[in-house]
C-alpha cells in the first residue's frame, strides 16, 4: 500500500501539459565525428532578439523548447571552432536537425586558455553529481577519502559506506559494477587515485535501467578520460607513513586517433598498518575480556585496459578487461582473561597467536556493441564474464593458560577456505524518441555459480589433520533474468522520467558435508516488480527541484546462506542461515539546488525484513555470528552540501547530514533501538601564490547505530594539507588524523549477550604526495563520452 500511495503522488505530479510547446534537438560534433560538449547554442528571432540559449551536453546534444513552426537563426559557438549560423524552421512537435559540424578555427589557440568549470555538485532528475576535478585540491587523496567528502555519504570507522543513512551500497566503475567487496574492495579503493576520477555520481535511486540490486543505491565513480587525439599520460605515488610505509602508485596512458581509442592504467597499494579491537563480552557465568593486536600487510595490483574501434559515425565496437589481485598476510596477537562473574576471579587466559594468509583474483571482460543515429535512436549490446578467486588460510593456536602462567591446554587448528566464482551476463538496451522524450527498453540475464569450501584442521605435533566432520562445501546457483521499461521527456522547465523494472531469481544452495543438516538444500523461485520515478523543475537561474522514487531489493551474501557452523576462534564462531530473506527498500527524495551550489535534499526510507548480523550466546561461553532478518526499519534523512568562493583566495566546501533510524523488532531477541546521528565533512582551502595552497579538512559522525545492533559513540578526523602546482607537476604533503579520533567505541546487547568494544588502526598518519602529466594532445577538444553500460551484481563477503 506504501508502494501504491507513492506511485499515486509521482503520477499527480507529472500531469504536465504545455499544448503550444515543442522541442528544437541537434547535435554538435567536430569533423572527427567527436561531439562537442558545452558548446553554446543561440536561437534568435528573425528580429535578431534573443528567443532561446542553451548549451550542449556531455554527448553534444542540445534541446531547446520553443513555439512550433517558427522561423529562427540558430547561432552555435565553441572555442576553437569557426562559428556556425543557420535560419531554420520549425515543425511538428518535435523538430530535429541534421547533426551540425563545426569547422577548426584557423586562428592559434595555444595561448588560449578555458575556464568554464562544472558545478561542484550538480542533481540531475536520477542521481547527484559530485564533480571531483572541480575540487581545488583533490590531488593526493584516494577513493575513499572522496567518497567522505561527497554528499550524503558516510565512511564509518571500518571503511563502510553509508549512504542517507543506509548500508548495502553498490559500487560501479565507469557504469559497470565492481565485483569487489570486504577487504578486497577497501584496497582497491585506497589504490584508486583522485587524480583517476572525473566524477562520483550518488544514485540513491536508480533508475529502472540499473539492477534493482543496493539497498542505498549505487555509486558510480567515473574515471577521467582525455579526449584530444593523440597521445597523454600521467603517473602519481603517494607514500603513507603510520606505524609501518605504505605506497600507492597509479600511471595512466591514453591513445586516440580518428578510429581507435585505446586506455591502460596500473596502479598498486603496498604496505603495513596496523589494528586493534578489544571486546569486554558479558555471558551467562562469566566475563570475558579479550584485547587484540593485528599487523596487516597488503600488496594489491589493479591492471585496467579498454579499446574502442568506431566503424563509422553510428557504429562502434569496445571491450575492456580488468584485473585485482591481492596478497595479505595478518597476524594477530589476542589474550582474553576468562572472569568468573560473581566473584570477579580469572579462571583462566586464552592466548591466541593467530595468522591469516589471503590471496585473492578478480577478473572482469566486457565485448560491447554500440549503435547510435541522428535521429535519437541507440542499441547497445553486452557480455560480460566475472571471476572471483580466493584462497584464505587461518591458523588459530589457542593456548589456556592460568594467570600465573602455567599452562592448562593447547587447541591448534587450522582452516582452508577458497572461493571461486563464475560471473556470466548478457545485457542489450534499446533507445528511441518517441513523442516528447525518450523511450528506452532493455533486458538482461545474469548467471552466478559459487562454490565455498570449507577445510577444518586439527594440528598435533605440527601434522594437519582433517576433520571432515567439521569440514564442508557449499555451492549456490543464481540466475537473475530482468526486463526494464523507462520513458523520460522535457518540457520547458521540466524533466521527469518514469520506468518499471521486472526480475526473477532462481537459487539454489547445495550443502555437502557429513554432519547431519535437514537444510542441505535450500532452492529458491520469486519475481519481484521495482516501479521508479524523478521529476526535476527548473524554477529559475537560482533554483531547481527534483522529487524522485525507487525501490530496492538486498539480496544476502552468498555466505551468509551457508547452513554450515565454522570456527572463527576458539570460543568464537559463525553459522549462515539459509532462510535468509531478502530486504526490501522503498526510497522517496526531494532535494533543493540553489545556484548550482547549495544542495538540500529530504529523503525517507522503509526497509522490510531488514536483516543484521548479530553475536548470539552458545552455552556459557562460546558465541556464534549470524545473518537474520530482524526487524522493519525507517530512516529519515536530511543532508545539505555547499561549495562557496569566500574570494579569490579562499575557498570553502561543506557536505552535512542528520537522519532519524528507528526499527520495529519481527523478532523477539532483537533490542530495538531508536537513533538520531548527525555529522559531515568540512575543507577550507587557501590559495597562498606561487602555485601553493592550503587546506584544512575534517569529517565529524555523533553517536550512531552500527550494522542494526552496536552503539557507537561519536568519531571524526582533522587533516591539514599543503600543495604545490607548477608546469605538469604536483606535490602534497598532508597529515590525516591528527588528533587520532577515528578510533570507535561501542556497545551492542543481542538476548542474554552485551559487549562493550573498542578498535581502530593507525589512522594518524603522514602523506606525501607527487604527480606528473606527460604527453602531446590535440588543444582543440577536451570531451566527455559517457557509456550507459553495468555489469551483474555480486554478493561476495571476505
Amino acid at each position: 500500500m506504501r508502494t501504491f500511495k507513492y506511485i499515486t503522488l509521482l503520477l499527480m505530479m507529472c500531469q504536465v501539459s504545455i499544448m503550444n510547446a515543442q522541442t528544437l534537438n541537434g547535435k554538435v560534433v567536430d569533423p572527427g565525428n567527436n561531439p562537442i560538449p558545452y558548446a553554446n547554442v543561440i536561437l534568435n528571432d528573425t528580429n535578431q532578439e534573443l528567443v532561446k540559449a542553451g548549451i550542449t551536453d556531455d554527448e553534444g546534444n542540445f534541446s531547446l523548447a520553443v513555439k512550433q513552426d517558427n522561423t529562427y537563426q540558430l547561432v552555435i559557438s565553441s572555442l576553437g571552432f569557426t562559428t556556425y549560423t543557420k535560419e531554420i524552421t520549425t515543425r511538428g512537435v518535435n523538430y530535429f536537425i541534421d547533426t551540425i559540424i563545426l569547422q577548426e578555427s584557423a586562428e592559434a589557440l595555444e595561448e588560449v586558455k578555458v575556464t568554464a568549470r562544472k558545478p561542484i555538485v550538480a542533481v540531475e532528475p536520477d542521481k547527484t553529481v559530485f564533480n571531483v576535478s572541480e575540487t581545488i585540491t583533490s590531488s593526493g587523496n584516494n577513493s575513499l577519502d572522496l567518497l567522505r567528502k561527497a554528499p550524503g555519504v558516510r565512511v564509518d570507522n571500518n571503511d563502510n559506506i553509508i549512504v542517507e543513512g543506509k548500508n548495502g551500497v553498490l559500487i560501479y566503475i565507469d557504469d559497470r559494477q565492481s565485483f569487489l567487496q570486504g577487504d578486497d574492495l577497501t584496497a582497491f579503493l585506497q589504490s584508486l587515485q583522485a587524480d583517476e576520477i572525473e566524477s562520483i555520481e550518488i544514485i540513491t535511486q536508480p533508475s529502472s535501467r540499473y539492477d534493482a540490486a543496493g539497498n542505498a543505491g549505487i555509486i558510480n565513480i567515473r574515471l577521467k578520460s582525455e579526449k584530444g587525439l593523440g597521445t597523454v599520460g600521467s603517473f602519481s605515488n603517494t607514500l603513507t607513513y603510520g606505524d609501518f610505509l605504505r605506497n600507492n602508485a597509479q600511471i595512466g596512458i591514453t591513445t586516440k586517433t580518428k578510429k581507435w581509442n585505446f586506455t591502460a592504467n596500473y596502479s598498486n597499494f603496498t604496505g603495513t598498518s596496523t589494528s586493534f579491537i578489544d571486546l569486554y563480552r558479558v555471558q551467562g557465568d562469566n566475563i570475558f575480556d579479550a584485547t587484540s593486536d593485528s599487523e596487516n600487510e597488503v600488496t594489491n595490483h589493479n591492471i585496467r585496459g579498454s579499446a574502442d574501434y568506431i566503424i563509422n559515425s553510428k557504429n562502434t565496437l569496445g571491450g575492456s578487461v580488468s584485473l585485482s589481485l591481492r596478497d595479505a598476510e595478518s597476524t594477530t596477537n589476542s589474550r582474553t582473561p576468562i572472569i568468573q562473574r560473581a566473584t570477579r576471579e580469572i579462571d583462566s587466559i586464552l592466548l591466541a597467536p593467530n595468522s591469516n594468509e589471503n590471496e585473492s583474483l578478480n577478473l572482469n571482460t566486457n565485448f560491447n556493441y554500440r549503435y547510435k543515429d541522428t535521429l535519437g535512436r541507440s542499441f547497445m549490446a553486452d557480455l560480460n564474464y566475472g571471476r572471483y578467486e580466493r584462497d584464505r588460510f587461518n591458523n588459530q593456536p589457542n593456548i589456556y593458560i592460568t594467570p600465573d602462567g602455567t599452562v592448562l591446554n593447547e587447541n591448534i587448528t587450522a582452516q582452508d577456505t577458497p572461493i571461486d566464482i563464475d560471473i556470466y551476463v548478457g545485457k542489450v538496451d534499446y533507445e528511441q524518441k518517441l513523442g516528447k522524450g525518450t523511450l528506452s527498453l532493455g533486458s538482461k540475464l545474469s548467471f552466478v555459480k559459487t562454490d565455498n569450501t570449507f577445510d577444518f584442521f586439527t594440528v598435533t605435533n605440527g601434522v594437519s589433520i582433517l576433520d571432515e566432520s567439521r569440514s564442508n562445501n557449499f555451492v549456490y546457483d543464481e540466475m537473475v533474468t530482468a526486463g526494464y521499461v523507462n520513458y523520460n521527456f522535457a518540457i520547458n522547465k521540466w524533466k521527469i522520467q518514469a520506468g518499471l523494472r521486472m526480475e526473477n531469481t532462481h537459487s539454489k544452495g547445495d550443502l555437502t558435508s557429513t554432519d547431519q543438516n535437514e537444510n542441505k538444500v535450500v532452492e529458491r523461485d520469486y519475481t519481484d516488480w521495482f516501479p521508479s520515478g524523478g521529476i526535476t523543475y527548473q524554477a529559475s537561474q537560482n533554483h531547481s527541484l527534483a522529487l524522485i522514487y525507487s525501490r530496492r531489493i538486498q539480496r544476502p551474501n552468498y555466505q551468509d546462506l551457508n547452513p554450515f557452523e565454522y570456527q572463527l576462534d576458539e570460543l568464537s564462531f559463525r553459522r549462515g542461515n539459509p532462510f535468509l530473506q531478502p530486504q526490501y527498500t522503498d526510497n522517496i527524495k526531494l532535494s533543493h539546488t540553489y545556484k548550482y551550489t547549495l544542495t538540500t535534499s529530504l529523503s525517507y526510507s522503509y526497509i522490510n525484513d531488514f536483516f543484521a548480523q548479530v553475536t548470539e550466546a552458545e552455552g556459557n561461553n562460546r558465541n556464534f555470528i549470524n545473518t537474520r532478518n530482524v526487524a522493519n526499519q525507517e530512516i529519515y534523512n536530511l543532508s545539505v552540501s555547499y561549495p562557496r568562493r569566500i574570494n579569490d583566495w579562499w575557498n570553502i566546501y561543506v557536505s552535512a547530514y542528520l537522519y532519524y533510524s528507528n526499527y520495529k523488532a519481527t523478532d523477539p531477541s532483537f533490542i530495538p533501538v531508536d537513533q538520531t546521528t548527525y555529522g559531515g565533512y568540512a575543507q577550507s582551502t587557501f590559495k597562498l601564490g606561487k602555485g601553493f595552497t592550503f587546506e584544512v579538512s575534517g569529517w565529524y559522525s555523533s553517536p550512531s547505530i552500527w550494522g542494526g545492533t552496536y552503539d557507537i559513540e561519536s568519531l571524526g578526523s582533522l587533516n591539514i594539507g599543503l600543495q604545490k602546482k607548477w608546469d605538469n607537476w604536483t606535490v602534497k604533503i598532508a597529515g590525516n588524523d591528527i588528533l587520532y579520533t577515528i578510533p570507535w567505541k561501542g556497545t551492542t546487547q543481542f538476548g542474554d549477550l552485551f559487549i562493550d568494544g573498542r578498535g581502530g588502526s593507525d589512522s594518524r598518519t603522514v602523506q606525501l604526495y607527487v604527480s606528473h602529466s606527460f604527453g602531446n594532445k590535440d588543444v582543440k577538444a577536451k570531451k566527455r563520452r559517457k557509456s550507459a553500460i553495468e555489469d551483474e551484481q555480486n554478493r561476495i563477503n571476505n
